[in-house]
């Protein structure tokens, strides 16, 4: 993609507050696997981020674990007692779990609460979100563009979003105080701040991260539906590439599930651009056409020279 349809990061310093006051006096992490304890993490090296932490999950045996982590202040098992109080909530479930955790929360968001997210889809997220969203609470959707493949409250750690970016996508009619806080705390966790309308955030997640894991899915389950024999072969004799596909799609089922289920739009535009595309390279093997595959690997060579020039590989 273009950094004329990314736009500019914002990668101006943490703002600092003449108080040595926190963004937030009680924050909330609905969910605290990868991202939430991930952010949990780094508002405890990082400092500045939050007063409190409330971490919220709903197993009991994630409840035990994320006690003996130590990573959270208060670690509630109720989504309506977790966020009472609290000036700040962040999402971090799957994104279709959204609208049944915002009917459970909505009426205990208090006046001026900050509610916000690292889902993957934004357009799903606002859909959910908004129609149930309290008077006085202000609604920042985000997407951190950070992440592995393991999942869990053991899967977190404070620098994932280290020179990453995270995307918000602010509503119409959005407070700006409200959006600069979430934006300042994405800084103060490490990330590069971008903001975009929420439609063209799905398209280029569609095709930078989406398509990606639909693609490893889908060769993995090529390779499993392979007869017996070959099957071994193949995990016995696996070169780097395939490994690289597995790696990802070791990812989290529900997670998975979920984005593709509400980015269908996006996702199927891009995957019959990528189809298209992937038959014109099969005409150009099967009929010798050296210059048209010499052209498509070339192509490949530049986007991954782009990414780590921009640091991001």
């Amino acid at each position: 993609m273009t950094d004329a349809l990314l736009g500019r990061a914002e990668t101006q310093p943490p703002a600092a507050h003449a108080d040595g006051a926190p963004l937030f006096e009680r924050l909330c992490l609905i969910g605290v696997g990868l991202v939430g304890g991930s952010i949990a993490r780094a508002a405890r090296e990082k400092g500045g981020i939050a007063r409190t932490i409330v971490a919220h999950t709903r197993r009991p045996e994630t409840l035990a674990r994320v006690r003996e982590l130590g990573f959270a202040d208060v670690v509630e098992g109720d989504p309506a007692r977790a966020v009472e109080g609290c000036d700040g909530v962040i999402l971090c479930v799957p994104v279709g779990a959204y609208a049944g955790v915002m009917r459970a929360i909505a009426p205990h968001l208090a006046p001026g609460c900050i509610l916000t997210d690292a889902g993957s889809t934004k357009g799903s997220v606002i859909r959910d979100l908004a129609p149930l969203l309290p008077p006085g609470v202000h609604l920042v959707p985000a997407h951190p563009m950070a992440g592995t493949e393991h999942s869990g409250p053991d899967a977190g750690f404070a620098q994932l979003f280290e020179g990453r970016y995270c995307i918000l996508t602010p509503v119409p009619g959005s407070d700006p105080d409200a959006v600069e806080k979430v934006a300042e705390l994405w800084r103060r966790c490490g990330s590069m701040v971008e903001r975009m309308d929420a439609e063209t955030h799905d398209k280029v997640v569609a095709i930078v991260s989406h398509l990606p894991h639909l693609i490893a899915f889908t060769i993995c389950g090529t390779a499993d539906d392979l007869a017996e024999e070959t099957r071994e072969a193949v995990l016995r004799f696996a070169a780097s590439g395939f490994r690289d596909f597995t790696r990802i799609a070791a990812s989290d089922v529900d997670m998975w599930r979920d984005i593709f289920l509400n980015n269908r739009d996006a996702l199927l535009e891009m995957l019959a651009r990528f189809t298209e595309d992937s038959h014109a390279l099969a005409r150009a093997v099967r009929w010798g056409q050296a210059e048209f595959i010499e052209d498509r690997i070339r192509r490949g060579r530049r986007i991954r020279r782009g990414l780590i020039e921009r640091k991001q590989a």
